[in-house]
């Protein structure tokens, strides 16, 4: 099956990037690439957030982001869009831990993956992304007594009364 041209562009920034880099982040991004795409095979490949002073990011989606793979002067970073849901028992987020959403890894130079952890950390927010897709619509609301009204002075308060006059309605006072 055919991708999409969309992400056949993303895919190629990507790989892109990793060739522009030629050092240990190229390296490493690709390692992170390759372990993600192990972990969710249905994982999607996006470029995104490019604009005149920053040429783009790596993101990985299924139901939603999943992570990013960002790179920097020191450090390979993936940022989980909804880290700080996920339950790390291997402590691999180690960036961006007083946040209420996000959850990041900084990887080093030399550092070692733990692949297997990661995975699991992958999956689980595949996991939560599908879980709230699947969320049962909101029931709807129940009119309250005052829904419809409008505020005093609102220039709309008081009602019109009409009644039948000859071919047409005319307004009573």
């Amino acid at each position: 099956m055919k991708k999409p041209a969309a992400a056949e562009s993303a895919s190629a920034s990507i790989d892109e990037k990793i060739k522009e880099l030629g050092d240990w982040r190229g390296k490493t991004l690709a390692k992170v690439r390759e372990i993600v795409h192990e972990a969710d095979h249905e994982i999607v490949e996006e470029w995104k957030w490019a604009k005149p002073t920053s040429p783009g990011t790596p993101v990985w989606s299924h139901g939603g982001i999943v992570c990013t793979g960002e790179t920097y002067k020191n450090v390979v970073k993936m940022t989980f869009a909804k880290g700080a849901a996920l339950n790390d028992p291997s402590g691999l987020f180690n960036s961006s831990l007083e946040g209420n959403v996000r959850r990041a890894i900084d990887i080093h130079e030399g550092d070692k993956i733990d692949e297997a952890a990661l995975k699991d950390l992958i999956r689980a927010a595949v996991a939560l992304n599908l879980r709230g897709k699947n969320k049962p619509a909101p029931k709807p609301r129940r009119a309250s007594s005052k829904a419809g009204r409008l505020p005093r002075g609102s220039g709309r308060g008081t009602p019109r009364r009409f009644r039948e006059a000859g071919d047409g309605l005319e307004q009573v006072n």
